[in-house]
């Protein structure tokens, strides 16, 4: 049995910058076990794999040890693969997923991704969130899906250096560490070892916490964002009521074939 096999890299203007998955198109759904196995192997952060329906497609995402409810960039890469590999001529793609409906369009050379805004709520475990990043100085601390760490100094974020096994103990998905930033809006870099992703260097789904509370306390619904350490992702976010559009640019990098005996 083969199974094609894309990676490209999301939120990024060529390769070797942004978030790299790994996309799976497939004819009909294999057992779950099989394709937690493959992303497994593949080790990025996520693997996205779909099946075409008669409104669109079914996506699902895994990390290396755990299928997730949203990730962002590699439904940017799966949309990429859908509109340039496979040559579907849609303007709009409409994803069914396990949080509800998405839908990609096409914007020049960016995708944009239409994405449920998450509402923060202050969380009181400064101490503990502290602690697992060396004692950096937190100015405000929320809750979604992921804790919200929000700092002053944005010259921090390039030198995080956090106690995975720390973070593994706090709530939520993951940690996301945030600040002003200078040459964009904003800057975040974000942490999941709780599902197997110890450092996520662009989290499309991040954004759908992040730019509501920037868009707030900066005043304007349209904000660029950057993310990451050493390897580094751009993102422009457009907040719209209750829905945050995502937009960004996509690389491809690597094009083959997952080779598997037929009794898998």
């Amino acid at each position: 049995m083969n199974i094609d096999l894309y990676q490209v890299d999301a939120f990024a203007s060529k390769p070797f910058e942004g978030n790299p998955a790994a996309v799976c198109p497939l004819e009909v759904w294999l057992d779950d076990a099989l394709l937690q196995a493959i992303a497994t192997e593949n080790n990025l952060s996520e693997t996205a794999f779909f099946v075409s329906t008669e409104t669109g497609y079914h996506l699902r995402w895994f990390t290396p040890s755990v299928e997730v409810d949203l990730c962002g960039h590699a439904t940017l890469a799966a949309a990429w693969v859908i509109f340039n590999v496979l040559g579907d001529s849609s303007e709009i793609l409409q994803f069914q997923t396990r949080s509800g409906p998405l839908l990609v369009k096409r914007e020049d050379d960016e995708l944009a991704m239409d994405f449920p805004a998450k509402t923060l709520e202050p969380l009181a475990m400064h101490t503990e969130v502290a602690a697992a990043f060396g004692g950096i100085e937190i100015e405000e601390m929320l809750i979604s899906d992921d804790i919200v760490v929000v700092i002053n100094d944005v010259s921090l974020i390039e030198s995080l250096a956090p106690d995975m096994q720390q973070l593994k103990q706090l709530p939520g998905r993951g940690v996301v560490v945030t600040a002003k930033g200078d040459d964009v809006d904003f800057v975040s870099r974000w942490f999941g070892p709780k599902v197997g992703v110890e450092e996520d260097p662009v989290t499309g789904s991040a954004h759908t916490s992040l730019a509501p509370y920037w868009a707030r306390r900066l005043g304007k619904q349209t904000l660029t964002a950057r993310q990451g350490g050493a390897r580094k992702g751009t993102l422009s976010c457009i907040l719209e009521g209750e829905r945050v559009i995502i937009k960004g640019r996509v690389a491809p990098y690597l094009k083959g074939a997952i080779t598997l005996p037929e009794s898998n």
